[in-house]
């Protein structure tokens, strides 16, 4: 097993582990209850998957799905609901100011009545870390809520990058997919933080629920690896149907679409619809992202009729020119299976004329 794609394999792991401890040691002090450190069991999932993938993919990634990132949502996302659900309703205004004023406060005494010896350096040392410690528990809820929900999606992005990936993707998919998690990223913290901080959906814990629903539905297109990768073709006749044709062709593009009208835009829409509709919230944001959600929606499903209309015209031109329509992303070798096969055919009907031309007579009799 090479060295760097152990390392790779176990700091990312080690980081979801770490920030997932984070979520429940917050929820533990805004509920006051001990019980709360159970969730922190659910990293024993992440750390069976951390020994399962070193034994049987030497720490490399599979093909589609990443489980590191799966568990690791597993992991962190109860802790997360529970601290939205229970949203504080304290003053933010100069709290992080506060952290850097006390904590330079305390080192300047334990630096004056410190001693110079290496025992009262480390004790020193310690006594900032506490302090700092202590600090960091007195910033408001709503503060450490969003910071959880901004390190969450940046440790998303920043760890399917690090992760070893495996031989069915390359890294230029690899990048490509980075990409599109950055801005899935943006989209999805803007629709938790800008639906959530409106004061009358606070007051409603339907609305809560529902709209983390729809945030947590969101959030399983991240372990997916569909949206750069092409599905394989079978080579029997069943699967040279229309649909399963259309499916290998454009895979990616279909589940890109299909992301974005059943898990993404489409529901953020219908929750923003509901909102306004419903239950007359209006605001400037709120309008201007639905009219956003219509837009990507419009254009998603353009984009699926040009791909449905360009390739039924493939087809048919195939059709007429009688050409085998075989799938563009089948592998080499069923391609050239098929068209050796025709081609066997065509050197078996020249060796052995038909019949009929074996009754004619030779011309030495």
């Amino acid at each position: 097993m090479e060295l760097m794609v152990l390392l790779n394999a176990l700091v990312t792991r080690l980081l979801f582990v770490l920030h997932s401890l984070i979520g429940v040691w917050r929820v533990t002090a805004v509920k006051k209850e001990p019980k709360y450190w159970l969730l922190a069991l659910l990293n024993l999932l992440l750390c069976l998957e951390t020994g399962l993938t070193l034994k049987f993919k030497q720490g490399r990634g599979y093909k589609w799905f990443s489980p590191a990132i799966f568990l690791y949502l597993i992991c962190i996302v109860p802790s997360l609901w529970l601290l939205e659900i229970h949203h504080g309703t304290q003053y933010c205004g100069n709290e992080p100011g506060a952290v850097q004023v006390n904590v330079s406060n305390q080192d300047f005494n334990q630096s004056r009545d410190s001693s110079h010896g290496s025992e009262g350096t480390d004790h020193h040392i310690i006594q900032t870390a506490k302090v700092f410690v202590n600090q960091l528990s007195t910033i408001c809820e709503t503060v450490w809520t969003l910071a959880l929900h901004q390190t969450f999606l940046l440790l998303l992005v920043v760890g399917r990058w690090l992760l070893p990936i495996g031989v069915e993707i390359t890294r230029d998919q690899l990048s490509q997919l980075l990409l599109m998690f950055v801005g899935t990223a943006a989209d999805i913290l803007e629709f938790a933080s800008e639906t959530l901080d409106i004061e009358d959906v606070r007051k409603n814990y339907a609305l809560i629920n529902a709209i983390l629903a729809v945030w947590t539905w969101s959030m399983l297109q991240f372990p997916l690896d569909l949206a750069v990768q092409h599905i394989g073709c079978k080579t029997s006749a069943s699967a040279r149907r229309i649909p399963s044709l259309l499916l290998c062709r454009y895979s990616a593009e279909l589940w890109n679409i299909g992301v974005s009208l059943f898990i993404q835009d489409g529901p953020f829409f219908i929750v923003r619809s509901i909102l306004m509709g419903h239950f007359r919230i209006f605001n400037q944001m709120l309008v201007f992202f639905t009219a956003k959600n219509i837009l990507v929606v419009t254009l998603q499903l353009y984009r699926l009729a040009v791909i449905t209309l360009d390739f039924r015209a493939t087809v048919l031109q195939k059709s007429r020119k009688g050409e085998v329509c075989c799938c563009p992303c089948e592998p080499y070798e069923a391609r050239a299976h098929a068209t050796g096969h025709q081609e066997n055919e065509m050197k078996e009907f020249v060796a052995f004329p038909p019949k009929e031309e074996s009754r004619v007579p030779s011309e030495d009799h």
